[in-house]
């Protein structure tokens, strides 16, 4: 698949929509389509982390491994949903597992690439972070009604 078909993956994204076509085509320089296998894992907690994923088709489990428990899921993605923001922060080290629980495609990102991109083009920059930033912060939403959800169920039973 051509840089140009990526790029148009990219502007039917809810994700990158507003970008300039050439802000798409910069972006998608860096991207490329991949298959994703049930069963396996996309990345683990500590790898060195220089990508992300823009999932197409399947499901992805986010796992925090637990001592004595074994890995839990945190949460779980799927088509139009970024993975990965550990690419944009030193020290680019990945904090959770990541599962691949239902085979599909991704669209996956050479993180350096793009930190490189973003650093010539500031306004490109800017683009990138907030919608990682969005997506951050609706990650940490969800991840607060889960805690209240737990720990409100532990309270009354």
């Amino acid at each position: 698949m051509s840089e140009r078909d990526v790029a148009g993956l990219l502007a039917e994204s809810g994700v990158f929509e507003g970008l300039s076509d050439e802000q798409l085509e910069w972006i998608a320089g860096c991207g490329q389509i991949a298959p994703l296998a049930a069963g396996e894992m996309l990345f683990q907690e500590g790898e060195e982390s220089n990508a992300f994923y823009l999932l197409r088709h399947g499901t992805v489990a986010l796992e925090l491994y637990i001592p004595g428990r074994g890995p839990v899921i945190v949460s779980t993605h799927g088509a139009g949903e970024l993975v990965g923001w550990s690419w944009l922060f030193p020290p680019y080290r990945w904090h959770l597992d990541a599962r691949i629980t239902e085979a599909g495609s991704a669209i996956v990102f050479d993180g350096a690439c793009l930190r490189g991109k973003a650093e010539s083009d500031h306004d490109l920059g800017f683009e990138l972070m907030k919608r990682f930033a969005a997506q951050m912060v609706e990650r940490l939403q969800e991840t607060r009604l889960q805690i209240l959800d737990v720990y409100g169920r532990a309270a009354t039973g």
